[in-house]
């Protein structure tokens, strides 16, 4: 397929709580940077460049971030990044992605990815994605990437597959691609070890690519009134007036998960083999993962100065007034300082970060915290 008919939609519209103090509502995960000096965002987009024109790459985000993502990306158009006026999850946001396409062209094959994930290599990602849209555009498919999972995790959804795709289409393709037999929820351990065991089972990153008719048509059989309004953003001319249309339409529109809305009941999902290296790294423990520890395991961003301490993550974002952050006798904890905060957890509670975001939320000193 030719490049100017791939098209890329990187949703970046969540608030990403679980990396406070770092992460706040105007400037969240995806805007953020902890690995290398780019945000996850930026990342993202530089990961994809090689892939579809700029003038073909589209940021959905919201309101409140919306200029901040303008100014971490100034080399895209202005009016290919757009802000949603309220969250209504992903459903939404592909509605919007494919009448953004559409308005460009009926021919466009578009790639739905995550603003925030890790993906160190970046050449076998491109590869599994060219090839997925390669896929996309000849067969009525709608192509998801999963990861082959090697530990048993918990925390990712998870997609059971079939045998290997024997089309024609799929044979003259670098990538493996399998039939998708159905996704499955976050698994307990046990259920998680199953799977893994197994050998059937691949992580769900969210990844997901199609083209502009196949997504069209399953948004009009399962999700009518999504695809209507659809439609009707497809006509639009001008940022000022699709702006004004989705202000008029979102709140009216159902909060639902592509997953759920499209996913789950669709007949035609094939599963491409992501393999890459890939974390979706949610949580300020996984940060480790891509650090380089000390002798005591200790992973830190930062000047870092410890006795007696081990398996600690420390992370030092502050702008103005850097000094070193010392512990002692401490284990398995996370300890963040930025100019106006800072946050210890231990590492099996920080999921419970999101809780004290809610709770400083309602505090009027502390709520421009958040």
């Amino acid at each position: 397929m030719q490049r100017k008919d791939r098209y890329i939609i990187i949703m970046a519209g969540g608030r990403g709580e679980r990396f406070w103090p770092v992460s706040r509502e105007r400037k969240p995960k995806q805007l953020i940077t902890l690995l290398g000096d780019r945000s996850f965002l930026q990342q993202t987009v530089d990961r994809v460049k090689p892939v579809a024109p700029l003038e073909n790459i589209f940021i959905i985000t919201n309101a409140v971030q919306a200029a901040a993502v303008r100014r971490q990306l100034p080399e895209l158009p202005r009016r290919n990044i757009i802000g949603e006026p309220c969250g209504r999850d992903t459903c939404a946001a592909v509605a919007l992605g494919a009448a953004l396409v559409g308005a460009r062209s009926g021919n466009g094959v578009m790639a739905v990815l995550p603003a925030d994930h890790v993906i160190p290599d970046e050449v076998k990602f491109r590869r599994v994605l060219i090839d997925s849209m390669a896929l996309a555009k000849c067969e009525p498919a709608l192509v998801t990437i999963g990861i082959q999972p090697h530990e048993p995790a918990t925390g990712y959804g998870y997609i059971q597959v079939g045998n290997k795709l024997a089309k024609a289409s799929a044979k003259s393709l670098k990538s493996t691609f399998f039939a998708a037999k159905k996704f499955v929820e976050k698994p307990n351990l046990a259920m998680a070890k199953r799977y893994l065991k197994s050998g059937r089972y691949r992580w769900n990153a969210g990844m997901f690519i199609w083209s502009h008719e196949t997504i069209t048509a399953e948004l009009h059989r399962q999700q009518p009134r999504l695809s209507a309004a659809a439609e009707k953003w497809r006509g639009i001319r001008g940022l000022a007036k699709l702006n004004a249309a989705l202000a008029r339409d979102y709140p009216k529109l159902e909060k639902i998960s592509v997953d759920y809305a499209i996913m789950e009941n669709a007949q035609n999902i094939v599963c491409a083999e992501g393999v890459f290296g890939w974390d979706d790294l949610g949580s300020w423990p996984a940060l480790a993962r891509h650090l380089k520890p000390d002798a005591a395991g200790n992973c830190a961003v930062g000047d870092l100065v410890q006795v007696d301490s081990a398996n600690n993550v420390v992370f030092d974002a502050r702008t103005r007034n850097r000094a070193p952050i010392a512990i002692v006798g401490i284990s398995d904890m996370v300890v963040v300082q930025t100019d106006d905060a800072t946050m210890v957890a231990h590492q099996s509670e920080s999921q419970k970060i999101k809780q004290i975001v809610a709770r400083l939320a309602r505090n009027n000193r502390f709520a421009h915290l958040v």
